[in-house]
């Protein structure tokens, strides 16, 4: 009885999910437009997984309901960095590890809580031993980035800590 009345005392006050998100009480809906990729090197695959997997965790982890144009939560932005480099040189100046970067410029408005909205860059990155070829991790190391970065977005515009 009493987790009854907790769960109906935190959907009262907004909180929608056991995540940890607080969402507004009247907002129902939430967009994401598609990013586009304007990092100098592209792949030709991340605009979509990474629009995709954003999205994904707000459906998965709120009762918001995903629509086209402008929800009232909406996000927009493009990626804009993707880049391998080396980080640990070797005594004899060889890379033992390179990084694989991606970063992001988001936009996030809510129609309710102007405070929460914000522009900014969110960047992950991947090591891997520079014994591999970016084309043997780049599908694995993708998807731990783009995962990485949707739960980094999210926690910024839901859940405030």
């Amino acid at each position: 009885m009493l987790a009854v009345m907790a769960s109906l005392l935190l959907w009262g006050c907004g909180v929608y999910s056991f995540t940890g998100a607080s969402i507004p009480p009247r907002a129902q809906t939430i967009s994401v437009d598609y990013f586009p990729n304007d990092a100098p090197l592209v792949q030709p695959t991340l605009s979509q997984q990474f629009t995709e997997e954003l999205q994904n965790i707000f459906t998965r982890q709120t009762n918001l309901r995903m629509v086209e144009g402008i929800g009232h939560l909406h996000f927009e932005g493009s990626i804009t960095d993707y880049r391998t480099e080396p980080i640990a040189i070797t005594g004899d100046d060889r890379a033992a590890m390179n990084r694989l970067t991606v970063s992001v410029r988001v936009s996030f408005f809510n129609e309710f809580d102007d405070e929460s909205e914000f522009q900014r860059s969110f960047s992950r990155y991947y090591d891997y031993d520079s014994n591999l070829s970016l084309a043997q991790i780049e599908n694995d190391a993708i998807e731990v980035i783009v995962k990485e970065l949707a739960e980094d977005i999210f926690n910024q515009a839901v859940v405030n800590w």
